[in-house]
């Protein structure tokens, strides 16, 4: 039996095998170009949390990129249980899981033009969903802002569109962890803030929340749409969208990242500037509001049992 650090369930076009075989051509526009998309959920209590909204951004992702799906969300569903309940029967594992779903355009002959692609391909992946640990949780994320690299701009490429060209994002992260960071803070190219590699950012100032807009170029996160339509309503936070620069980091009292597998998670400091971190603080009601829905999310979706 694997170990469950050790052990990732994979689901090739159907096929379920450890993450470890190798089970895509050479050939695949995904790993030659990036030419894909993917999308990220996360199980609570064993229910696949916000599987429609994800399921929206990879079409629009999808469309983006001229790229037809040939399978429907429900067929995708399908093969989601299979690999979740593959995973668990391999390593013994009840706790809650982490679903990547990578999808590329196919294979073919080597060259860019995309009819030169045969047909669409997926491949899902299981492991256990990430936590952050008790003592960041209590001292917060350190993150960095990046100065030698910039997002890339909406009308390069959309950050809203999932996709697998993340170079962009690495090497942000590459150069905040060279400053002994957590994470990074990205600025576009108008030296305005956007979001972390892979979460979305907000601040607090006065009691209110403040986060980059869609404009600055960013992801539209799915824990982000639950924190400006239900969560921050529900704990009577107040929520704008914003344009915030680096000098602004220094007047906000707050801070944390929002993303799917993790949810609120706080940060203590970006380079210099510290954050209030703990239980009396905005974010942790936010935190206690998204754990509500949560909890009432699960009980209304007794489908999307994995």
């Amino acid at each position: 039996m694997s170990t469950v650090a050790a052990f990732i369930q994979a689901n090739t076009n159907g096929r379920l095998h450890s993450a470890h075989e190798p089970a895509l051509s050479p050939l695949s526009r995904g790993f030659l170009y990036g030419d894909g998309i993917y999308e990220v959920w996360r199980t609570y209590h064993g229910t696949v949390f916000a599987w429609h909204e994800h399921w929206d951004r990879l079409e629009r992702s999808a469309r983006a990129l001229h790229l037809d799906l040939p399978w429907s969300r429900t067929e995708m569903f399908a093969e989601v249980v299979r690999t979740v309940a593959a995973f668990r029967a391999a390593v013994a594992f009840r706790d809650d899981v982490y679903v990547r779903l990578q999808v590329s355009r196919g294979e073919g002959p080597i060259g860019l033009d995309v009819a030169l692609a045969d047909r669409p391909e997926f491949v899902l992946l299981v492991q256990p969903c990430p936590a952050s640990s008790t003592a960041v949780l209590q001292r917060g994320l350190r993150l960095s802002v990046a100065t030698g690299l910039r997002r890339n701009p909406i009308e390069s490429l959309n950050p809203a569109w999932k996709t697998g060209n993340y170079l962009n994002n690495i090497l942000g992260l590459r150069e905040a962890r060279a400053r002994g960071a957590d994470d990074v803070v990205m600025l576009n190219l108008h030296g305005e803030v956007t979001e972390a590699a892979t979460s979305n950012i907000a601040l607090v100032r006065d009691g209110e929340v403040y986060t980059p807009g869609t404009g600055a170029g960013i992801l539209e996160g799915i824990t982000r749409g639950l924190l400006l339509g239900s969560v921050a309503p529900a704990a009577g936070v107040r929520v704008h969208e914003a344009t915030l620069r680096p000098p602004e980091l220094a007047g906000m009292s707050e801070c944390f990242l929002l993303s799917t597998t993790k949810g609120l998670t706080p940060v203590g400091a970006i380079d210099g500037m510290r954050y209030a971190v703990g239980p009396d603080t905005v974010t942790a009601r936010l935190q206690a509001a998204l754990a509500h829905h949560v909890r009432e999310y699960v009980a209304a979706h007794p489908e999307l049992k994995a």
